[in-house]
Protein backbone atom coordinates (compact mmCIF):
# COMPACT_ATOMS: atom_id res chain seq x y z
CA UNK A 1 0.00 0.00 0.00
CA UNK A 2 2.66 2.65 0.91
CA UNK A 3 3.93 2.15 -3.03
CA UNK A 4 1.01 3.23 -4.03
CA UNK A 5 0.28 5.57 -1.56
CA UNK A 6 1.26 8.84 -3.78
CA UNK A 7 -0.71 7.71 -6.68
CA UNK A 8 -3.84 7.31 -3.79
CA UNK A 9 -2.75 11.19 -2.52
CA UNK A 10 -3.10 12.65 -5.78
CA UNK A 11 -5.00 10.99 -7.93
CA UNK A 12 -7.52 8.30 -6.61
CA UNK A 13 -8.45 9.86 -3.60
CA UNK A 14 -9.24 13.26 -5.53
CA UNK A 15 -10.69 12.12 -8.92
CA UNK A 16 -13.12 9.79 -6.39
CA UNK A 17 -13.69 12.93 -4.52
CA UNK A 18 -14.69 15.05 -6.93
CA UNK A 19 -16.92 12.38 -8.77
CA UNK A 20 -18.94 12.41 -5.33
CA UNK A 21 -18.48 8.76 -4.78
CA UNK A 22 -16.74 8.75 -1.34
CA UNK A 23 -19.54 10.96 0.16
CA UNK A 24 -21.92 7.85 -1.51
CA UNK A 25 -20.52 5.36 0.86
CA UNK A 26 -22.42 3.88 4.16
CA UNK A 27 -19.89 5.41 7.04
CA UNK A 28 -20.92 4.04 10.56
CA UNK A 29 -19.73 5.79 13.88
CA UNK A 30 -16.04 7.72 13.24
CA UNK A 31 -13.41 8.54 15.87
CA UNK A 32 -11.03 11.25 14.90
CA UNK A 33 -7.60 12.12 16.64
CA UNK A 34 -6.03 15.27 16.50
CA UNK A 35 -3.12 15.88 18.16
CA UNK A 36 -3.43 19.62 18.09
CA UNK A 37 -3.06 22.82 15.76
CA UNK A 38 0.09 24.26 14.39
CA UNK A 39 0.33 28.02 15.90
CA UNK A 40 0.51 30.59 12.34
CA UNK A 41 4.04 31.68 13.33
CA UNK A 42 5.19 28.38 13.79
CA UNK A 43 8.24 26.68 11.76
CA UNK A 44 8.48 23.06 11.08
CA UNK A 45 11.31 21.61 13.25
CA UNK A 46 10.91 17.98 11.95
CA UNK A 47 8.66 16.21 9.73
CA UNK A 48 8.62 13.46 12.08
CA UNK A 49 8.36 15.18 15.40
CA UNK A 50 5.16 17.27 13.75
CA UNK A 51 3.52 15.69 11.34
CA UNK A 52 0.61 14.85 13.69
CA UNK A 53 -0.44 18.92 13.89
CA UNK A 54 -2.65 20.04 11.69
CA UNK A 55 -2.30 23.56 10.13
CA UNK A 56 -5.79 25.98 11.47
CA UNK A 57 -6.24 26.19 7.77
CA UNK A 58 -6.69 22.65 7.48
CA UNK A 59 -8.34 22.05 10.68
CA UNK A 60 -11.00 24.62 9.29
CA UNK A 61 -11.18 22.79 6.18
CA UNK A 62 -11.75 19.60 7.62
CA UNK A 63 -14.54 20.57 9.75
CA UNK A 64 -16.16 22.73 7.03
CA UNK A 65 -16.29 19.48 5.50
CA UNK A 66 -17.87 17.16 8.29
CA UNK A 67 -20.17 20.02 9.28
CA UNK A 68 -21.64 19.65 5.45
CA UNK A 69 -21.29 16.22 4.81
CA UNK A 70 -21.79 14.75 8.31
CA UNK A 71 -23.19 14.70 11.83
CA UNK A 72 -20.69 15.68 14.55
CA UNK A 73 -21.60 14.51 18.03
CA UNK A 74 -20.61 16.00 21.35
CA UNK A 75 -18.89 13.94 23.79
CA UNK A 76 -22.16 13.39 25.74
CA UNK A 77 -23.62 12.10 22.73
CA UNK A 78 -21.18 9.46 22.76
CA UNK A 79 -21.30 8.72 27.00
CA UNK A 80 -25.00 8.12 25.93
CA UNK A 81 -24.26 5.60 23.40
CA UNK A 82 -21.14 3.54 25.80
CA UNK A 83 -23.59 3.60 28.49
CA UNK A 84 -26.81 2.41 26.66
CA UNK A 85 -26.05 1.24 23.66
CA UNK A 86 -28.32 3.04 21.45
CA UNK A 87 -27.65 3.92 17.99
CA UNK A 88 -25.81 6.61 17.20
CA UNK A 89 -26.89 9.01 14.13
CA UNK A 90 -26.10 8.09 10.49
CA UNK A 91 -22.30 9.24 9.67
CA UNK A 92 -21.96 10.15 13.29
CA UNK A 93 -18.30 11.87 13.73
CA UNK A 94 -16.87 12.33 17.00
CA UNK A 95 -14.00 14.49 17.30
CA UNK A 96 -11.08 13.87 19.98
CA UNK A 97 -7.18 15.37 20.44
CA UNK A 98 -4.81 13.77 22.47
CA UNK A 99 -1.96 15.12 24.50
CA UNK A 100 -3.21 18.76 25.79
CA UNK A 101 -0.76 20.55 23.77
CA UNK A 102 -1.40 24.44 24.79
CA UNK A 103 -2.42 24.73 21.31
CA UNK A 104 -5.38 23.13 22.02
CA UNK A 105 -6.64 26.11 24.19
CA UNK A 106 -5.26 28.92 22.31
CA UNK A 107 -5.54 27.80 18.63
CA UNK A 108 -7.64 24.81 18.46
CA UNK A 109 -10.48 25.77 20.56
CA UNK A 110 -11.33 29.00 18.46
CA UNK A 111 -11.58 27.13 15.55
CA UNK A 112 -14.23 24.38 17.31
CA UNK A 113 -16.28 27.26 18.89
CA UNK A 114 -16.22 28.75 14.78
CA UNK A 115 -18.13 25.76 14.02
CA UNK A 116 -19.78 24.82 17.51
CA UNK A 117 -18.67 22.03 17.70
CA UNK A 118 -17.13 20.00 20.66
CA UNK A 119 -14.34 17.60 21.57
CA UNK A 120 -13.33 15.33 23.72
CA UNK A 121 -9.41 16.21 24.70
CA UNK A 122 -7.61 13.55 26.07
CA UNK A 123 -4.71 14.83 29.16
CA UNK A 124 -1.80 13.70 30.77
CA UNK A 125 -1.20 14.03 34.54
CA UNK A 126 1.23 16.92 33.41
CA UNK A 127 -1.65 19.36 33.15
CA UNK A 128 -2.92 19.20 36.95
CA UNK A 129 0.39 20.95 37.54
CA UNK A 130 0.78 25.21 37.69
CA UNK A 131 3.43 25.49 35.56
CA UNK A 132 3.46 24.10 31.97
CA UNK A 133 5.66 20.48 30.78
CA UNK A 134 6.83 18.79 27.83
CA UNK A 135 5.95 15.66 26.56
CA UNK A 136 9.45 13.53 28.39
CA UNK A 137 9.59 11.50 25.06
CA UNK A 138 9.09 15.00 22.80
CA UNK A 139 11.86 16.41 24.92
CA UNK A 140 13.88 13.37 24.14
CA UNK A 141 13.60 13.86 20.74
CA UNK A 142 14.74 17.64 21.00
CA UNK A 143 17.57 17.00 22.60
CA UNK A 144 18.64 14.68 20.29
CA UNK A 145 18.05 16.82 17.62
CA UNK A 146 20.10 19.41 19.60
CA UNK A 147 22.85 17.30 19.12
CA UNK A 148 25.04 18.28 15.99
CA UNK A 149 26.67 14.79 14.76
CA UNK A 150 26.50 11.79 16.64
CA UNK A 151 25.84 11.46 20.13
CA UNK A 152 27.09 8.95 22.99
CA UNK A 153 24.99 8.58 26.50
CA UNK A 154 26.85 6.75 29.77
CA UNK A 155 23.24 5.37 31.98
CA UNK A 156 23.72 2.65 34.35
CA UNK A 157 20.11 1.88 34.23
CA UNK A 158 20.39 0.90 30.25
CA UNK A 159 23.99 0.27 29.52
CA UNK A 160 25.59 2.63 26.93
CA UNK A 161 23.84 4.26 23.80
CA UNK A 162 25.53 5.59 20.62
CA UNK A 163 24.27 6.73 17.50
CA UNK A 164 25.51 8.21 14.22
CA UNK A 165 23.46 11.13 12.97
CA UNK A 166 20.75 8.58 10.92
CA UNK A 167 20.71 6.41 13.65
CA UNK A 168 19.37 9.09 16.27
CA UNK A 169 15.46 8.07 15.77
CA UNK A 170 16.21 4.58 16.48
CA UNK A 171 17.67 5.01 19.22
CA UNK A 172 15.32 7.54 20.49
CA UNK A 173 12.06 4.99 20.55
CA UNK A 174 13.91 2.47 21.60
CA UNK A 175 15.06 4.96 24.90
CA UNK A 176 11.01 5.66 24.98
CA UNK A 177 10.47 1.91 25.06
CA UNK A 178 13.05 0.97 27.86
CA UNK A 179 12.06 4.20 29.99
CA UNK A 180 8.31 3.19 29.84
CA UNK A 181 9.40 0.83 31.94
CA UNK A 182 9.99 2.88 35.40
CA UNK A 183 7.44 5.08 36.86
CA UNK A 184 7.60 8.51 36.17
CA UNK A 185 9.71 9.94 39.44
CA UNK A 186 12.23 7.36 38.27
CA UNK A 187 12.29 8.08 34.50
CA UNK A 188 12.67 12.25 35.00
CA UNK A 189 16.07 10.97 37.22
CA UNK A 190 17.12 9.29 34.26
CA UNK A 191 16.07 11.89 31.62
CA UNK A 192 17.87 14.48 33.71
CA UNK A 193 21.14 12.14 33.35
CA UNK A 194 20.76 12.75 29.77
CA UNK A 195 20.23 16.19 29.89
CA UNK A 196 23.13 16.85 31.43
CA UNK A 197 25.31 14.57 29.46
CA UNK A 198 23.90 15.83 26.08
CA UNK A 199 24.48 19.76 27.89
CA UNK A 200 21.00 21.10 27.76
CA UNK A 201 21.30 20.96 31.75
CA UNK A 202 20.31 23.95 33.79
CA UNK A 203 17.41 25.52 31.75
CA UNK A 204 18.33 23.68 28.90
CA UNK A 205 14.95 24.00 27.65
CA UNK A 206 14.48 27.81 27.95
CA UNK A 207 13.88 28.44 24.39
CA UNK A 208 10.52 26.30 24.59
CA UNK A 209 9.87 27.91 27.46
CA UNK A 210 10.59 31.64 26.71
CA UNK A 211 9.55 32.00 22.86
CA UNK A 212 5.09 32.26 22.96
CA UNK A 213 5.36 30.39 19.38
CA UNK A 214 7.35 27.46 20.74
CA UNK A 215 5.19 27.52 23.67
CA UNK A 216 2.30 26.98 22.29
CA UNK A 217 3.62 24.06 19.98
CA UNK A 218 5.92 22.13 22.90
CA UNK A 219 4.24 23.25 26.37
CA UNK A 220 1.42 21.15 27.61
CA UNK A 221 -1.49 23.01 29.44
CA UNK A 222 -1.46 23.39 33.10
CA UNK A 223 -3.96 23.65 35.34
CA UNK A 224 -5.57 26.68 35.13
CA UNK A 225 -5.48 26.43 31.48
CA UNK A 226 -6.89 22.95 31.57
CA UNK A 227 -9.82 24.51 33.88
CA UNK A 228 -10.79 27.09 30.84
CA UNK A 229 -11.18 24.43 28.45
CA UNK A 230 -13.29 22.27 30.36
CA UNK A 231 -15.13 25.67 31.30
CA UNK A 232 -15.67 26.20 27.20
CA UNK A 233 -17.55 23.58 26.87
CA UNK A 234 -15.01 21.36 26.18
CA UNK A 235 -15.15 17.12 27.29
CA UNK A 236 -11.95 16.03 29.10
CA UNK A 237 -10.77 12.85 29.24
CA UNK A 238 -7.45 10.80 30.34
CA UNK A 239 -4.39 9.91 28.99
CA UNK A 240 -2.45 8.60 31.88
CA UNK A 241 -0.45 9.91 34.17
CA UNK A 242 2.53 10.42 31.86
CA UNK A 243 2.26 9.05 28.46
CA UNK A 244 4.39 6.04 28.54
CA UNK A 245 4.17 3.09 26.51
CA UNK A 246 2.09 1.27 28.77
CA UNK A 247 2.87 -2.40 27.00
CA UNK A 248 6.30 -1.92 28.30
CA UNK A 249 5.44 -0.86 31.74
CA UNK A 250 5.17 -3.35 34.68
CA UNK A 251 1.72 -4.45 35.31
CA UNK A 252 1.94 -1.79 39.06
CA UNK A 253 3.18 0.96 37.26
CA UNK A 254 0.73 0.79 34.31
CA UNK A 255 -2.21 0.00 36.42
CA UNK A 256 -1.38 3.56 38.34
CA UNK A 257 -0.44 5.06 35.18
CA UNK A 258 -4.01 4.28 33.92
CA UNK A 259 -6.09 4.84 37.43
CA UNK A 260 -4.34 7.78 39.29
CA UNK A 261 -4.82 9.50 36.02
CA UNK A 262 -8.67 9.07 36.39
CA UNK A 263 -8.70 9.82 40.17
CA UNK A 264 -6.51 13.09 40.05
CA UNK A 265 -8.63 14.57 36.75
CA UNK A 266 -11.78 13.76 38.47
CA UNK A 267 -10.67 15.72 41.67
CA UNK A 268 -8.84 18.80 39.87
CA UNK A 269 -11.55 19.65 37.78
CA UNK A 270 -14.88 18.16 40.01
CA UNK A 271 -16.41 16.03 37.50
CA UNK A 272 -16.55 12.61 35.89
CA UNK A 273 -13.46 11.09 33.52
CA UNK A 274 -15.00 8.79 31.71
CA UNK A 275 -12.67 8.08 28.88
CA UNK A 276 -9.30 6.68 28.64
CA UNK A 277 -6.82 7.02 25.07
CA UNK A 278 -3.94 4.88 25.27
CA UNK A 279 -0.95 6.66 24.80
CA UNK A 280 0.44 5.63 21.38
CA UNK A 281 -2.19 3.47 20.51
CA UNK A 282 -0.85 1.34 18.00
CA UNK A 283 -0.74 -2.82 18.29
CA UNK A 284 2.70 -2.23 20.08
CA UNK A 285 1.03 0.11 22.28
CA UNK A 286 -1.75 -1.94 23.52
CA UNK A 287 -2.57 -5.51 24.73
CA UNK A 288 -5.66 -6.99 26.57
CA UNK A 289 -3.80 -6.66 29.49
CA UNK A 290 -4.24 -2.35 29.59
CA UNK A 291 -7.67 -2.79 28.49
CA UNK A 292 -8.38 -4.70 30.97
CA UNK A 293 -6.64 -2.10 32.91
CA UNK A 294 -9.15 0.66 31.86
CA UNK A 295 -12.25 -1.37 32.99
CA UNK A 296 -11.35 -1.99 35.81
CA UNK A 297 -10.24 1.52 36.56
CA UNK A 298 -13.82 2.67 35.60
CA UNK A 299 -13.64 4.45 32.67
CA UNK A 300 -16.76 3.88 30.31
CA UNK A 301 -14.54 3.59 26.85
CA UNK A 302 -11.12 3.62 26.10
CA UNK A 303 -9.41 4.43 22.21
CA UNK A 304 -6.73 3.38 20.13
CA UNK A 305 -5.29 5.55 17.86
CA UNK A 306 -5.65 3.25 14.67
CA UNK A 307 -8.55 1.67 12.75
CA UNK A 308 -11.67 3.38 11.66
CA UNK A 309 -15.40 3.17 12.10
CA UNK A 310 -16.78 0.81 14.21
CA UNK A 311 -20.07 -1.61 14.98
CA UNK A 312 -22.29 -2.32 18.25
CA UNK A 313 -19.92 -5.43 18.22
CA UNK A 314 -17.01 -3.63 18.91
CA UNK A 315 -15.31 -3.35 22.79
CA UNK A 316 -16.04 -0.33 24.33
CA UNK A 317 -12.27 -0.57 25.45
CA UNK A 318 -10.87 -1.00 22.13
CA UNK A 319 -12.65 1.38 19.99
CA UNK A 320 -10.92 2.54 17.07
CA UNK A 321 -10.19 5.95 15.33
CA UNK A 322 -8.83 7.50 12.19
CA UNK A 323 -5.26 9.42 13.25
CA UNK A 324 -4.86 12.77 11.36
CA UNK A 325 -1.66 14.26 10.34
CA UNK A 326 -0.61 17.72 9.27
CA UNK A 327 0.31 15.61 5.58
CA UNK A 328 -3.62 14.77 4.65
CA UNK A 329 -5.16 16.65 1.83
CA UNK A 330 -9.00 17.34 2.29
CA UNK A 331 -9.79 14.38 -0.50
CA UNK A 332 -6.99 11.67 1.60
CA UNK A 333 -9.46 13.27 4.85
CA UNK A 334 -12.89 12.10 3.20
CA UNK A 335 -11.28 8.87 2.15
CA UNK A 336 -10.65 8.25 5.11
CA UNK A 337 -13.28 9.16 7.22
CA UNK A 338 -15.56 7.56 4.78
CA UNK A 339 -13.93 4.40 5.80
CA UNK A 340 -13.01 4.04 2.15
CA UNK A 341 -9.18 4.28 2.88
CA UNK A 342 -9.55 1.62 5.34
CA UNK A 343 -11.56 -0.52 2.82
CA UNK A 344 -8.87 -0.29 0.59
CA UNK A 345 -6.10 -1.45 3.13
CA UNK A 346 -8.10 -4.34 4.15
CA UNK A 347 -8.67 -6.10 0.61
CA UNK A 348 -4.92 -5.24 -0.11
CA UNK A 349 -3.82 -7.64 3.00
CA UNK A 350 -6.36 -10.03 1.69
CA UNK A 351 -4.81 -10.04 -1.62
CA UNK A 352 -1.13 -10.38 -0.63
CA UNK A 353 -2.19 -12.95 2.18
CA UNK A 354 -4.06 -15.41 -0.45
CA UNK A 355 -1.37 -14.59 -2.59
CA UNK A 356 1.46 -15.62 0.12
CA UNK A 357 -0.99 -19.04 0.78
CA UNK A 358 -1.11 -19.71 -3.02
CA UNK A 359 2.76 -19.61 -3.14
CA UNK A 360 3.10 -21.61 -0.10
CA UNK A 361 0.57 -24.68 -1.95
Amino acid sequence: MRLVSPLLKHVVYPGLSKAGYLRRMSAGPVVLTYHGVLPSDYRVVDPDLDGSLVSAESFRQQLRFLKDQYKVISPEDFLLWCESGDELPPRAVLLTCDDGLRNSLFDMLPILQEFEFKCLFFVTGASLRSTATMLWYEELYLMFLAVPGSLTLELPEIGPCEASQREKRSLWWELVRKLSQYDLRYRETILEKIRMQLGRGERGDAEYREDPVLQQRFLLLNLPELRRLAAAGMCIGAHTLSHPLLSESPMKTARSEILESKHQLEQSLGQEIWALAYPFGDASAVTSREMQMAEQAGFKSAFLNVGGDFGMQTSKFALPRVHITGEMSLAEFEAHVSGFHRSLQERFRATCTSAVAGSTA
